[in-house]
C-alpha cells in the first residue's frame, strides 16, 4: 500500500497552496503531516481524496491517478477530512448504515468500525447527545466502516478538551495495530511524537522533511537534560563532573544539565548522580527532538 505525490501542485492565482510536492508515503506505519496553519497540509489530503483539482501533477494511491482512477484509488481509503457534520436525531449504527448504503460498500462492518473507536456502547443512541470527542470518534468509524487498508485523518483532535485529544489518540495509536497506513496531519508536536512513526513537515507548501521519528531523534537530539530527586541537589558538585558543561539550577529537587554530545555521556552522568547519593526520580532529555526540528525548519511563523 503507497500514497505518491509527483510534482503535486495547487495554485489559486498567484498564491501556491501546494508548490511541486514529490513523496512517497508506504507500508503500515502512522505518518504525521506536520506544519503551521496554512501550510498546505488540507491542500494535499484533498487533493488524494478528489476534493480539490490539481493545478498540474499527481496523487497516486496503490498505483492508481486519483484524478483519472477515481474508484480504484479510493477503493481501500477511509477519510475523515476536516470536521464532519452528522444528523443529530441518528444513532450510530443507522449512520454508518447509511454511509454503507450511499457508498455502495460490499464488505461493510458497522460493529467493528464502532468497536474499533470505543463507541459500540453507544451505538443505540443519538448522536446529537454526544461530546464532540464521541462525535469525532464516530466520524473515524465511518472512515472505517468499509475496512481500509490506508486512513487519511485531517487534524483529529482539532478543537478538543484534553480529554477528548487524550481518546482520539489513544484510537490512533489502537488503530496502528491492525497493520494500516494512517496519514494524519497535524499541527501539535506532541501529538505527532507520541502517534506517529514518521514524519513529514511542510511550510508554504513546500516539503521541507520526511522522516522517521528515530532518525530525527538522532538528529536533533538535544544535549542537555533535566533531573528531578527527592533529596536537595548541589549543583556545584555537579559542575565538577567530567563532560558537565554547565547546571542550571531550577528549583532545589530539580536542575537543567547542559553536556557534552553522545548518548555515552548522558548516561554515564546518571550513574554518576546516582553514585553521588542523589535520589532521581526523574532524568530526561530537555526539550523534544521534533520540536528542535520544528524551529529550526519553520520557527514560530503561521500562514494565516
Amino acid at each position: 500500500m503507497y500514497m505518491e505525490a509527483v510534482s503535486l501542485t495547487k495554485k489559486y492565482g498567484n498564491f501556491y497552496a501546494l508548490r511541486d510536492l514529490n513523496v512517497k508515503f508506504e507500508g503500515a506505519k502512522c505518518i504525521g503531516y506536520l506544519g503551521p496553519n496554512g501550510a498546505g497540509k488540507t491542500t494535499t489530503l484533498k487533493l488524494f481524496t478528489n476534493l480539490l483539482n490539481p493545478t498540474s501533477g499527481e496523487a497516486i494511491i496503490n498505483g492508481y491517478n486519483v484524478k483519472k482512477e477515481l474508484k480504484k484509488a479510493l477503493k481501500d481509503v477511509g477519510t475523515l477530512i476536516e470536521t464532519p457534520g452528522f444528523y443529530s436525531y441518528l444513532t450510530p449504527v443507522e449512520l454508518l448504515n447509511m454511509l454503507c448504503e450511499i457508498r455502495m460498500a460490499n464488505k461493510c462492518d458497522v460493529k467493528n468500525a464502532l468497536e474499533e473507536v470505543g463507541m459500540y456502547e453507544w451505538k443505540d443512541k443519538k448522536v446529537g447527545k454526544f461530546s464532540k470527542g464521541m462525535k469525532q470518534r464516530i466520524a473515524i468509524a465511518a472512515a472505517l466502516v468499509t475496512n481500509p487498508e490506508i486512513l487519511i485523518l485531517d487534524e483529529p483532535t482539532t478543537g478538543m478538551d484534553p480529554r477528548g485529544m487524550a481518546e482520539i489518540r489513544q484510537v490512533i495509536k489502537n488503530l496502528k495495530k491492525e497493520k494500516r497506513m494512517i496519514l494524519m496531519s497535524s499541527h501539535l508536536l506532541p501529538e505527532v511524537t507520541e502517534v506517529c512513526d514518521e514524519v513529514a513537515m511542510i511550510n508554504r507548501g513546500k516539503l521541507l522533511l520526511y522522516e522517521s521519528i528515530d532518525k530525527l531523534s538522532e538528529k536533533f537530539r538535544g544535549n542537555s537534560v533535566v533531573v528531578t530527586s527527592m533529596n536537595e541537589i548541589d549543583e556545584q558538585k555537579i559542575m565538577n563532573l567530567e563532560g558537565v558543561k554547565s547546571v542550571e539550577k531550577l528549583s532545589d529537587t530539580k536542575i537543567k544539565i547542559d553536556f557534552e554530545d553522545g548518548a555515552e555521556m548522558q548516561y554515564r552522568i546518571l550513574s554518576e548522580l546516582i553514585t553521588m547519593g542523589i535520589k532521581v526520580v526523574d532524568y530526561r532529555a530537555s526539550g523534544m527532538a521534533l520540536e528542535k526540528a520544528y524551529l529550526q525548519m519553520i520557527g514560530g511563523e503561521t500562514n494565516e
